[in-house]
């Protein structure tokens, strides 16, 4: 994969290459390690959006994808679908749901399976990114699989973690509390045109402002792009600041790649398939099975 030779990265005008190099290093093609130690990431904020499933995340970043391009910035998204946990197979449904971005020149969109991580990210997505990175677009988002407290994962990877809610969500404020109250930089209440939506805004509001430093609670009804400026607005308030998480995001994506690393030889097709068969001995331990993967 040819990259810029004045600064190490992709060029952003060319998908095509783009595409290559994303497919190269999702696949551990050869020529892929090379290909990572050579690139130089950009500055550009990776905007991580995460919530539980219902709450509307493709639609939030579609709205956000149009108004970004009206204003002439450059966007990548990479969509995390769910891989099915029985035939490790993938709906990649977010590219029929963001159709209407694809002849957009300044927009890149690629969908990425999360091969049965359980957060919902793959050691892939943080390769991924990074080459996105280098390409030099203004934003990069980060759509994750809604898949419970395990979607925390995201505060490993995103410069800006925002977590997308609904009204609903009310009954669970709890376990919100103990979860996705950690790890959030941005709260959105999506689907605001909906009954409770202000009495749950603000609920949420008393509970982020009881943290040392609160944190924005915006209101959305992203199917109509309404709050949709507010939220681009509390990004890029947020962006211009210091980025007190990088020694933090760093320590987090080096742990996941060695972590990716160390289990690179182990099929996990394979090992249900070996599981399945040696669980047949009346003598099976599953300890001594995984004795021979240490």
């Amino acid at each position: 994969m040819e990259l810029n030779k004045h600064n190490n990265s992709i060029l952003l005008k060319d998908f095509r290459k783009l595409a290559r190099a994303l497919t190269l290093v999702e696949n551990d093609l050869a020529g892929s390690a090379d290909l990572l130690k050579e690139i130089r990431t950009s500055d550009t904020p990776v905007i991580g959006i995460t919530g539980p499933p219902g709450a509307g995340k493709s639609t939030l970043v579609n709205a956000m994808i149009n108004h970004l391009s009206s204003q002439g910035k450059s966007i990548a998204v990479l969509a995390i679908d769910p891989t099915s946990p029985f035939n490790l197979g993938s709906l990649l449904g977010d590219r029929v749901r963001m159709a209407e971005q694809f002849n957009k020149p300044n927009v890149y969109i690629r969908s990425l399976a999360t091969r049965g991580s359980l957060g919902g990210l793959s050691g892939k997505t943080i390769e991924m990114t990074d080459v996105l990175q280098s390409a030099g677009f203004d934003y990069i988002l980060v759509e994750t699989v809604g898949v419970g407290q395990s979607e925390v994962e995201i505060a490993g990877l995103a410069d800006i973690s925002i977590v997308v809610l609904v009204p609903e969500s009310g009954d669970e404020i709890q376990s919100i509390k103990s979860g996705l109250m950690e790890i959030a930089d941005i709260f959105v209440v999506n689907k605001s045109d909906r009954e409770g939506a202000d009495a749950f805004a603000n609920t949420l509001k008393k509970l982020v402002h009881q943290k040392s430093v609160p944190i924005p609670v915006i209101k959305t009804a992203a199917h109509r792009s309404e709050g949709i400026e507010n939220l681009i607005n509390e990004i890029e308030k947020y962006s211009s600041g210091v980025n007190v998480k990088r020694a933090f995001l760093l320590a987090e994506k080096a742990w996941k790649l060695i972590q990716n690393h160390k289990m690179k030889d182990i099929d996990k097709k394979k090992l249900q398939i070996n599981l399945e068969k040696a669980s047949r001995n009346p003598e099976f331990n599953l300890y001594r099975f995984i004795e021979t993967f240490i």
